[in-house]
C-alpha cells in the first residue's frame, strides 16, 4: 500500500491544529496564544485542502480507496475549518470573561473539526463513522464545558443537555454500526465505491443493513422522529456551540447521508424522514417563544429540506450540498446575531427579549433579517431562495413531484414564524399602564444597546458577505462542486 503524504495535508494541518493548541495552552497558557493557534490552523487547514484540491486517491489497496479527494470533500473541509474559527470569534468575549477555560475549550474544537475533515474524505465506512464520531464526540464536552452559568440560566442546563447529547448519540452510533456490520456481512464491502444493495438470498439482510445506517446517520442532521435532542440541546448549550452543533455537525450527518444513499438505494425511507422532518419541525416551530429554541426546530425543518434531494440519491446529491453549505452560512449569521445582541455568556432569551432590537441596533437587525429571509427563501435572502428552487427543482425533473409539492408547502408555513422573528425585532415596546413621558428613554433603560465585540463583529461581517455574494452568484459554488 502506498501513501501520497501530499493528499493527506488537510488531515494533518487539522489534527496537527490540535496539538498546536495543546501545546501553545501547556507552553504560554496565555488565551491570545491559544485561540491565535487555532485560528491559525483552520486557515491552514482551509488552504491544504484547496492547495491539494482533487489529487488521486491514497490509502489504496488496489483499485479501493479510502481517502478520495473530490470538489466536495474540498468545499465542505473548508467549510469546517471556516466555522470552526467563526464560531471561536463567537467564543472570544465568553472566553475573556472566563466562562470556559479557553485551553480545552479551542483543542475540543480542533479535534471536531478534524473529524469533519475526514468525513468529507472519506472512502470507506469505517473511516466515515470514525469521522462522524471525532466530529461529535468533543461536542459533548463542549455543550456542557462552561465555568458558571448566567444567572436567569438554571446551572445544570450545560450539564443536562450534554448528557442527553451524549445518551441518545450513543444509541445512533450503535444503530449505523449494526447497520455498516449487516451491510457488510450481506456484501463482503466496505468502501464505499464498492457497496451494493445486496445479492442472492443475503439482499433482504443488506437492506436492513442500509436502512440503519439511514437511520444511525439521520440522527446527527437530527431528522424526525431523531430529532429529541435537538432543541434541548441548542438551549443548555453556550451559543456558541449552538451554533456548531447547528451548522459543522449538522453538515457532518448531512455528508455521511449522502454518502450511503448516492450508492445505495434507500429512496423510501428517506424520503419519509423528509416529509415528516420538515412537517414537524415547521409547524412546533410555530409555536416557540424562546430564540434558540425557534432556530432549533428550524434547523430541523431545513434538515428536511435536505433529506428530500437526498431521496433521490446520486442524482439529487449536488442539490442537497449546495442547500446545507446555503443553510450553514445562513444559520451561522443568525446565531453570530444572537450572541451579539444577548450579554456575554448568556442564553439565547425569550423572543421579547428581541422585540425592537432591530431599532436599536439596525445593522445586527439587517442581519438577523438577512438569516430569517435566507432560511424562508425570501428576498434579500437570496441565497436562501436559490437553494429552495434547487431543491424543488431536482425533484421536479427526477419526477418526485409530489414531494416537490410538500417541500412547497413546509416552506409556505415556515413563512409564519420567520415573518413572526422578523417583525418582532422592529415593534415597539407594549404601552405601560401608567404614564411615560419619554417611551423611547424607557425603552433604552430596559433594554439598552449592548457593545459589539471585534470577533463577533468580524464572524458575523464575513458570513453576511459570503451570503450576500453567494445569493447573486450561486453559480460559484456549484462550479467548486463540479
Amino acid at each position: 500500500m502506498t501513501i501520497d503524504q501530499v493528499t493527506l495535508l488537510p488531515l494533518y494541518a487539522a489534527s496537527g491544529t490540535a496539538i498546536l493548541v495543546l501545546l501553545a495552552d501547556l507552553l504560554v497558557a496565555r488565551r491570545a496564544v491559544t485561540s491565535g493557534a487555532l485560528a491559525l490552523g483552520g486557515l491552514a487547514t482551509a488552504v491544504c485542502a484547496v492547495v491539494v484540491g482533487t489529487r488521486p486517491p491514497t490509502f489504496c489497496a488496489g483499485e479501493e480507496c479510502s481517502w478520495l479527494p473530490s470538489p466536495v470533500a474540498v468545499v465542505t473541509a473548508v467549510l469546517f475549518a471556516a466555522l470552526t474559527v467563526g464560531v471561536l470569534a463567537l467564543s472570544i468575549p465568553a472566553l475573556r470573561e472566563g466562562a470556559a477555560p479557553p485551553g480545552e475549550f479551542c483543542f475540543l474544537l480542533a479535534a471536531s473539526m478534524t473529524g469533519g475533515v475526514v468525513i468529507g474524505y472519506s472512502g470507506d465506512l469505517i473511516s466515515l463513522i470514525v469521522g462522524l464520531e471525532t466530529l461529535t464526540l468533543p461536542l459533548y464536552v463542549l455543550v456542557g464545558l462552561r465555568r458558571f452559568a448566567p444567572r436567569e440560566q438554571v446551572t445544570t442546563a450545560g450539564a443536562s443537555a450534554s448528557i442527553t447529547f451524549f445518551l441518545i448519540s450513543v444509541v445512533s452510533t450503535a444503530i449505523a454500526l449494526l447497520g455498516a456490520a449487516l451491510n457488510y456481512a450481506a456484501t463482503g464491502a466496505v468502501h464505499l465505491d464498492r457497496l451494493v444493495d445486496g445479492f442472492g438470498p443475503a439482499t433482504s439482510v443488506a437492506q436492513v443493513g442500509v436502512a440503519l445506517l439511514v437511520i444511525g446517520f439521520a440522527f446527527k442532521v437530527a431528522a424526525v422522529p431523531l430529532h429529541a435532542w435537538a432543541p434541548p440541546t441548542y438551549e443548555g448549550a453556550p451559543l456558541p456551540i449552538a451554533a456548531y452543533l447547528s451548522t459543522a455537525s449538522k453538515l457532518g450527518g448531512v455528508l455521511a447521508l449522502a454518502a450511503i444513499v448516492s450508492r445505495l438505494d434507500a429512496s423510501a425511507i428517506t424520503a419519509a424522514l423528509a416529509v415528516l422532518t420538515m412537517t414537524v419541525g415547521n409547524l412546533v416551530a410555530l409555536r416557540q417563544t424562546r430564540m434558540v429554541r425557534l432556530l432549533a426546530w428550524s434547523s430541523i425543518a431545513q434538515a428536511g429540506y435536505v433529506l428530500a434531494a437526498l431521496a433521490l440519491g446520486g442524482a439529487g446529491v449536488q442539490a442537497a450540498i449546495v442547500y446545507a453549505v446555503f443553510f450553514m452560512i445562513l444559520e451561522f449569521i443568525a446565531f453570530a446575531a444572537v450572541v451579539a445582541l444577548r450579554p456575554v455568556a448568556s442564553d439565547g432569551g425569550d423572543m421579547l427579549a428581541y422585540r425592537g432590537a432591530g431599532r436599536r441596533s439596525p445593522w445586527l437587525g439587517a442581519a438577523l433579517v438577512l438569516a430569517f429571509a435566507g432560511l424562508a427563501g425570501l428576498p434579500p435572502g437570496l441565497a436562501g431562495l436559490f437553494a429552495k428552487v434547487t431543491i424543488v427543482d431536482a425533484l421536479i425533473d427526477d419526477g418526485w413531484g409530489w414531494l416537490a409539492g410538500v417541500v412547497a408547502l413546509n416552506a409556505v408555513i415556515g413563512l409564519a414564524y420567520y415573518v413572526r422573528a422578523t417583525a418582532n425585532l422592529y415593534a415597539t415596546a407594549p404601552k405601560p399602564g401608567i404614564q411615560v413621558v419619554d417611551p423611547t428613554l424607557l425603552e433604552a433603560a430596559t433594554h439598552p444597546r449592548l457593545p459589539v465585540a471585534r470577533p463577533v463583529a468580524a464572524a458575523l461581517i464575513v458570513a453576511a458577505a459570503a451570503a450576500v455574494v453567494l445569493g447573486f452568484a450561486p453559480q460559484l459554488l456549484f462550479d467548486a462542486l463540479s
